[in-house]
């Protein structure tokens, strides 16, 4: 499966020109599945009774992309749902389903939790015979939310993770890889939002043993998800096998 991620320079406050940019990035461009960063209508804003999507602006484009290009696509956006707002990462598949995780740890050093609703579920979406755990940037932070059950293949983080911490970041994306025997794929995005935050080009997509299996060019990241391999690598390496068994409570 091929995979790109889009690293994207959010305009801050501004879907329609947000919406622009990504068609015109992403014209000449095929692939299985892409991603966007976080929040990628509007940039990482707490001003939610703003920004958010009331009428599925962000859905409805990620929807006329997958249908345009016969592909799927992820990202996250802000939405309104019955008086509360949440951060919602989208899996849109060319079919026209949709599949939907609401980012569960709300980053409270930005005041996220207060404005934002955590969501309740952890979500593993299957497309193309390989699964894919759907996280959103702080998730990453926390592994045992993430902790493969033999349950995915894949992880695709989706992030606004600011330059000056950006070392947590990827090592954290590769320690993901290694202890989930997974892919992971970890989309941040680029540029300075309206906090005057800058974000440095850092995405990634690991491999089960933590190599680097993306390749970049101009603002695209590109890999190819290869389950023979992953399969071949869990077969030899069944630490999986050895998991700690626990639940966690909502």
């Amino acid at each position: 499966m091929k995979v790109v991620g889009l690293n994207l320079d959010i305009i801050w406050k501004n879907k329609a020109e947000n919406f622009k940019l990504i068609e015109n990035e992403l014209q000449n461009v095929e692939a299985d599945l892409f991603l966007l960063p976080e929040m990628f209508s509007t940039g990482f804003c707490m001003d939610a009774s703003e920004v958010s999507d009331r009428n599925n602006e962000s859905l409805e484009f990620l929807k006329k992309l997958s249908k345009e290009k016969n592909a799927a696509f992820c990202g996250s956006a802000p939405v309104e749902q019955n008086g509360n707002f949440y951060n919602r990462m989208y899996f849109v598949q060319p079919d026209g389903e949709v599949s939907f995780y609401d980012k569960r740890h709300l980053f409270s050093f930005s005041g996220e939790d207060k404005v934002y609703t955590p969501g309740k579920e952890r979500v593993v979406v299957e497309y193309q015979g390989i699964r894919f755990l759907l996280q959103v940037c702080y998730d990453l932070r926390f592994p045992v939310f993430a902790r493969n059950n033999d349950d995915y293949d894949a992880i695709l983080y989706v992030a606004n993770w600011p330059e000056k911490r950006v070392g947590a970041w990827e090592h954290l994306l590769k320690a993901r890889a290694i202890e989930n025997l997974s892919f992971v794929f970890g989309l941040n995005r680029i540029g300075t939002d309206g906090n005057d935050l800058f974000y440095q080009e850092s995405s990634h997509c690991f491999f089960a043993d933590g190599k680097e299996i993306s390749q970049k060019q101009d603002n695209l990241v590109t890999t190819e998800l290869n389950m023979d391999e992953l399969k071949d690598f869990r077969s030899h390496f069944q630490f999986l096998n050895d998991r700690d068994s626990f639940s966690i409570e909502f």
